[in-house]
């Protein structure tokens, strides 16, 4: 059985700010229950949906306690709808994408709303004090370092320059300026008022001088680089330093949902499904590298009967300038098909809600384009990667 997409939308990303952010005031919760009561006036019947299942990659806080179920109780939908957090890191958001897809092609369920939410104002990454940052010997055996060490580890292993990352950084901030809004964009309110329309953090004026001038932000880090040469001894280690502030993707608040369901829900939400999920996989490496988006995408291409080559989009999250770069290289991606509207290093990777994001910023493109194949991919920490194929109905 096959799992359909009937609807995808998102929030705009919002920069994290030391003052507080533009979405800061609003908790978690709400801003995933803004995305709902979207949903439902968009043809959504709630009433109809067997499960919401939600990516949150720090689950503590005001971001724990099953943080779906509280959004599904403050949009009001009916007490019959449960719901679920998929933990992932920050491949959360398409693991719960994935989960969705697996419940409805399996028959286990009909109409699943899946996608993520993140509040990096008030639930800061690594609030949780997770084992691995905190516990020597745990992050001895895992590899565990900063994820920008791992960029900068990634990006030496690969041969990847300073100059490429900052010119790859300029070109997410210019596209991230000229990108439309697309139809899957919801402002987010307070009452009446609406506190953000568009995605923040693009500059119109970013620049290779400006960003050159950049001091590098992970190269001293003794501590860790010290394990990876226990762990990869062989891995060279970049003298200065590779990615500063502008390769490194921004902090951000946002949150994302999608409609799932089977061919027959098309009846019950009375209206025709957007695309479909063609394949889907998980892949990891020795961690601390970030290597495993190439094949968690070659798996899922080849799960979807496809080849790179025939991909119209490809939004790979910007976890670092060298992720992109490196996996246009790696599957002979066309530059132009990856990331066309930008990314994360301009406009922010809300960590659990950027799977869905990339969803529905495909989606309108693949519309825009009249295109029929998608591929989305996501790194984390540990060596992790999710990935995602998406096929649109013509």
């Amino acid at each position: 059985m096959t799992a359909y997409i009937y609807d995808a939308v998102r929030l705009p990303r919002a920069r994290v700010r030391r003052n507080g952010g533009t979405l800061a005031e609003l908790p978690p919760y709400e801003l995933l229950g803004q995305l709902l009561t979207a949903l439902e006036k968009r043809s959504l019947p709630a009433e109809f949906v067997d499960d919401v299942l939600v990516g949150v990659s720090t689950v503590t806080g005001e971001q724990g306690g099953d943080l779906a179920r509280a959004a599904v109780q403050w949009a009001g939908w009916p007490d019959a709808v449960p719901g679920a957090v998929v933990s992932r890191l920050c491949c959360s958001g398409l693991d719960a994408l994935e989960s969705a897809a697996a419940r409805v092609g399996s028959g286990i369920a009909e109409i699943v709303v899946a996608g993520g939410v993140e509040s990096m104002s008030r639930v800061p990454m690594l609030a949780d004090r997770p084992a691995i940052a905190t516990d020597p010997d745990l992050g001895e055996r895992t590899g565990f370092v900063t994820i920008g060490v791992s960029a900068d580890l990634t990006a030496a292993v690969a041969g990847i320059t300073r100059a490429e990352l900052d010119a790859y950084a300029v070109r997410s901030h210019q596209r991230a300026v000229a990108a439309p809004a697309g139809d899957s964009l919801v402002p987010v309110r307070k009452g009446e008022v609406v506190l953000l329309d568009a995605d923040e953090g693009a500059r119109p004026g970013a620049s290779l001088a400006e960003f050159g001038q950049l001091p590098t932000l992970f190269g001293d880090d003794a501590v860790a680089w010290e394990r990876v040469a226990r762990r990869l001894p062989e891995a060279p280690r970049p003298a200065a330093g590779l990615h500063t502030l502008a390769t490194a993707p921004q902090l951000a608040d946002g949150a994302s949902a999608a409609v799932l369901g089977s061919a027959g829900a098309a009846s019950r939400l009375g209206r025709k499904p957007l695309a479909v999920i063609a394949g889907t996989a998980q892949a990891a490496v020795r961690s601390p590298l970030l290597t495993a988006p190439a094949l968690a995408a070659a798996r899922a291409l080849r799960r979807a009967g496809i080849t790179a080559a025939e991909l119209d989009v490809v939004e790979v999250n910007e976890s670092f300038a060298v992720t992109p770069l490196l996996l246009a290289r790696e599957l002979d991606l066309d530059p132009q098909r990856v990331n066309p509207n930008g990314g994360a290093l301009a406009v922010g990777h809300p960590l659990g809600a950027t799977g869905g994001n990339l969803l529905a910023l495909a989606l309108d493109e693949l519309d825009r384009i009249d295109g029929e194949h998608a591929l989305l991919t996501i790194p984390a920490a540990l060596g992790l990667a999710s990935a995602v194929v998406v096929r649109r109905l013509r």
